[in-house]
């Protein structure tokens, strides 16, 4: 039963959401005022429970897509471990601890996490991913989301900052996704759901791919004109955009694209030390002094 809690909830992916959104509400958090603790927890409950829901949401919503997939066929849904009615009355729970919790962080959460489910479980589930080839492009908004929800912690509706990273987080994910798509075109063909690679093919998708994978390495080398970072951070993000790049090019060069797993990954670790690392710049000098 815990094992379908964390499939029906996707928990790798709230962990994904948790960490990113928690770095983020540390780059919100003004360094000359002390964290309070009480307020950081709430908002990551916050965050829990509006993922969690969510996720849990859109397998109610795609209970049926899922039994047409082997990929997903072993959910709690598929596999009859759960019923619709229970995953039905388990999301409204989950999201409603999540909008609670959000009002009590601040009201910026709560728009933005309304916004967000509104974004996930509305336009992306029901419209965008069922009848458009190019639908995980506006899908990419709700999951960079995170973004906007840590800074909003503390009443900061946008910044440079949080534009920056949440544009960061925009971009990666196409071809992040795709990738997965690639690997998974006959799942998705069986359950008539319109992926690019099943729409226009595999050289197009990887045509479309290339095109985001060097907008996100270009635009996670601009960060010193919109993040506050010492110039030292070039030396750190250099080699792993340039490893994203050699991994794409590895990936499309490779027939097979059995090595989809490891250009999959990379990118996922890139995007995780980039919205890191300013963190421990802006915090790393003041926890040092104060030690």
């Amino acid at each position: 039963m815990l094992k379908a809690y964390f499939d029906l909830t996707k928990f790798g992916i709230v962990c994904f959401v948790l960490f990113t959104g928690g770095a983020c509400y540390l780059l919100g958090q003004n360094t000359s005022e002390q964290i309070k603790t009480s307020h950081f927890f709430t908002f990551l409950a916050a965050l829990y429970f509006l993922s969690a829901g969510s996720f849990s949401l859109n397998q109610f919503q795609e209970g049926e897509i899922d039994k047409k997939m082997p990929r997903t066929q072993g959910r709690p849904i598929p596999s009859g471990i759960f019923t619709k009615a229970q995953v039905m009355i388990f999301s409204l729970i989950l999201l409603s601890l999540g909008l609670w919790l959000s009002w009590l962080t601040d009201i910026w959460v709560l728009v933005y996490g309304l916004a967000t489910v509104l974004l996930y479980n509305g336009f992306y589930t029901m419209f965008w991913k069922k009848y458009w080839a190019f639908g995980a492009v506006p899908g990419a908004l709700p999951g960079a989301m995170p973004v906007l929800l840590g800074y909003a912690a503390h009443g900061i509706a946008y910044s440079r900052e949080s534009v920056y990273l949440f544009v960061l987080m925009f971009l990666w994910q196409m071809p992040h996704f795709w990738a997965l798509a690639l690997r998974y075109k006959d799942d998705y063909s069986l359950a008539s759901i319109p992926v690019l690679p099943a729409v226009l093919g595999e050289r197009r998708t990887l045509y479309h791919m290339g095109l985001y994978v060097f907008a996100y390495s270009a635009w996670a080398v601009a960060s010193p004109w919109f993040i506050s970072v010492w110039v030292g951070y070039l030396l750190v993000i250099l080699p792993f955009t340039c490893k994203v790049v050699y991994e794409f090019w590895l990936f499309q060069k490779d027939q097979s694209k059995r090595n989809w797993l490891s250009f999959f990954l990379w990118t996922t670790f890139s995007v995780l030390v980039f919205v890191i690392i300013p963190v421990f710049d802006r915090w790393g000098e003041l926890v040092f002094n104060r030690l």
